[in-house]
């Protein structure tokens, strides 16, 4: 059984007493050791959970892939310490081997922040982590928690931690600590794995990735930072994901996927289905904006928050709620047009696909 430390004090430590505090960074300093010795460590951010491994240990990094059985050349973000610009500016000078402009306009206007970057690699560092590519992916996280861990850290040696979403591959990623133990507790003994309580995530999905190895600025995967966003921070075009494209986290057409099978349709769809199946609808699970109505009492029911940040908070632990034993089915309604919606879309039309 994986062993869970509270961190939450370090959210608000003016709010929090003395005692809670120092716990708080008790936790945070026993993780950054187990991770130094190669162990997996749950890292709390404001995307989701990860599953964090000192990313310059290719042992470690392997348990990762072994942990969430996740092909080895599919290649892992790496998380940087970043209380400072010229602190996450180190970070990425250790990992990447250029630094277009056009990517540093993105690391001063969002990081911290839910943005990966996409850079070319140093050979002689994270091959492990980027999956065999002369690619890499980095990252600041903005949560108080995962940049405390960072930063302890940093100051034993660590440089970065390779972090996936700490789930099974291809499953609901986790956005609070007892989603990464119902993951992986029948799995890990609390040896192999530490999960540090940083309260439930507030952004709640993975983060918009940018490939900048290519001269050139392309979305790999939409997030909550938009287009409009980047590009306005760039004052240039990002490109939509080519062929050419590198492999990145979270872009495989199955992704993010319940056990029960995820149908996207418009309202009017699904309560045309309701009326027709009628008392005898049952197995099915339905996450809606608007309002849908059914004879049946066997239908487990959410309503979907009209905003789309509201949403994506809430997208992961939703999903893992409606996939209960017994429900086969999930409905949801098909997501806004809206460009502020790109990001919970994407991960509904994978967990769909």
């Amino acid at each position: 059984m994986a062993l869970t430390l509270d961190a939450r004090a370090l959210l608000a430590p003016a709010q929090a007493g003395a005692a809670a505090l120092a716990q708080a960074q008790q936790a945070v300093e026993q993780a950054a050791l187990a991770l130094k010795a190669g162990a997996l460590v749950g890292l709390p951010t404001e995307t989701v959970y990860g599953l964090a491994a000192d990313a310059d240990q290719a042992q470690a990094v392997g348990r990762i892939f072994d942990a969430k059985g996740r092909p080895k050349d599919h290649p892992l973000i790496v998380h940087l310490a970043g209380a400072t610009a010229a602190q996450w500016q180190a970070g990425v000078a250790h990992y990447a081997r250029a630094l277009p402009d056009f990517a540093l306009k993105l690391m001063q206007a969002f990081w911290p922040g839910p943005l990966t970057l996409i850079l070319p690699r140093r050979p002689e560092v994270g091959a492990a982590s980027a999956g065999g590519q002369d690619s890499i992916g980095l990252r600041c996280p903005a949560h108080p928690v995962a940049q405390a861990l960072l930063q302890a850290c940093q100051a034993i040696g660590v440089q970065g931690l390779a972090a996936p979403s700490a789930n099974r591959f291809g499953r609901v990623s986790p956005t609070t600590a007892e989603h990464v133990r119902d993951e992986f507790d029948a799995q890990l003994s609390d040896a192999e794995l530490l999960i540090l309580d940083g309260g439930p995530c507030p952004v709640g999905i993975e983060s918009t990735i940018v490939d900048c190895s290519r001269g050139r600025p392309v979305l790999l995967r939409p997030g909550m930072i938009g287009i409009e966003a980047l590009e306005a921070a760039i004052g240039q075009p990002v490109a939509l994901r080519d062929q050419a494209a590198p492999k990145a986290s979270g872009t495989l057409e199955s992704h993010y996927a319940p056990t029960a099978r995820v149908r996207l349709m418009p309202q009017a769809e699904m309560q045309a289905a309701l009326d027709l199946l009628g008392a005898d609808a049952r197995h099915i699970a339905i996450y809606t904006r608007q309002p849908v109505s059914s004879a049946s009492r066997h239908l487990l029911l959410r309503y979907m928050p009209t905003q789309a940040e509201a949403c994506a908070q809430e997208l992961f632990a939703v999903l893992r709620e409606l996939d209960q034993p017994g429900v086969k089915l999930i409905w949801v309604e098909t997501p806004p047009a809206d460009p502020a919606w790109d990001g919970v879309r994407d991960r509904l039309q994978r967990a769909a696909a």
